[in-house]
């Protein structure tokens, strides 16, 4: 019974570090010196390439929506802001060993049981967004999301709300300080 507790206890810990390990990351960076305040327009310039359409539309609809909610318009041309969106994937391979006893308990002369070790594959998907002052054609602000996309529809839909709810947070950056 014992020993059933500890193996339970470890399959907890072990799902729990997996998950961070698959966990999103979002970061952020900007060109310091930009006055984003003087912004008020942004059009698209490069719309992700995604493999399914939907998809596509889905980083479109949330950037823009983003945008939109911090007070700038989306229009067809003489924009004061382009942005510029890329999604790709690739596959990665994770270990997992599974450890099923201890060898008859505590005793030392049993061994330690055996260990199972898989591979899995997994699609990690990457989303970057970047934003560039149109008058100057610098680079001003990137966004990028890491394991947001992959093979399940729901959860892609899910993920780039997600995504780009977190990398728009804190957008437009503070105002620098003279």
């Amino acid at each position: 019974m014992r020993i059933s507790r500890i193996s339970l206890g470890l399959a907890l810990m072990m799902m729990v570090i997996a998950n961070a390990a698959f966990a999103q990351k979002v970061t952020t960076d900007y060109n310091k010196s930009a006055d984003f305040a003087r912004y008020k327009t942004f059009m698209w310039i490069k719309e992700p390439k995604a493999s399914n359409p939907l998809t596509r539309q889905r980083v479109i609809e949330d950037v823009n929506s983003a945008l939109a909610s911090r007070g700038l318009k989306l229009v067809t041309s003489d924009a004061d802001l382009c942005i510029a969106a890329h999604a790709a994937t690739t596959q990665e391979r994770t270990l997992n060993t599974f450890y099923n006893g201890f060898g008859g308990g505590w005793r030392w002369h049993g061994g330690f049981g055996s260990a199972t070790t898989t591979v899995d594959t997994y699609e990690v998907g990457t989303l970057v967004v970047d934003i560039f002052d149109a008058r100057t054609k610098e680079a001003i602000w990137r966004g990028t999301s890491t394991k947001t996309l992959s093979g399940n529809p729901q959860k892609n839909a899910d993920n780039l709300n997600k995504a780009v709810v977190k990398m728009f947070k804190d957008f437009p950056p503070a105002a620098r300080a003279n």
